[in-house]
């Protein structure tokens, strides 16, 4: 016997929330992070192999496509950092009052948008070099 119920319907009928849009990016983050991590994998690899390895990868870290991406992993990194702070409140079963949950999402965005401000300054500009 075939019933004929709706399906559910998919994320594209939903309005984005906060929440959900913090979620996903979490998510995302954390991808880049391991992709980051690969990246300094095969940079001290390199740095055991060859001098020549080691300083084609520091190149590469150094020209300005290098540097964007930098840029883009320390945005994972803070945004992860972050909003991972706000998880571990979570699990000591703070802030979950709907107020707390979009003023502490407001704040992971700005704590985000300082420290991803910080380091791209670092690494375009060579501050402290």
């Amino acid at each position: 016997m075939e019933q004929n119920r709706p399906l559910s319907p998919h994320l594209q009928w939903y309005k984005p929330q906060l929440t959900s849009v913090l979620s996903i990016t979490h998510r995302a983050s954390g991808v880049v992070l391991a992709l980051g991590l690969a990246l300094v994998v095969i940079w001290i690899i390199a740095a055991g192999f060859s001098p020549t390895v080691y300083a084609a990868i520091a190149g590469l870290l150094s020209s300005w496509p290098g540097k964007i991406m930098l840029v883009i992993i320390s945005a994972a990194f803070s945004f992860h950092f972050a909003n991972g702070i706000r998880h571990l409140f979570w699990d000591a079963g703070i802030g979950f009052d709907i107020t707390q949950i979009y003023r502490s999402g407001y704040l992971v965005i700005v704590i985000t948008s300082a420290m991803t401000i910080a380091a791209a300054i670092i690494i375009l500009f060579g501050i402290g070099r």
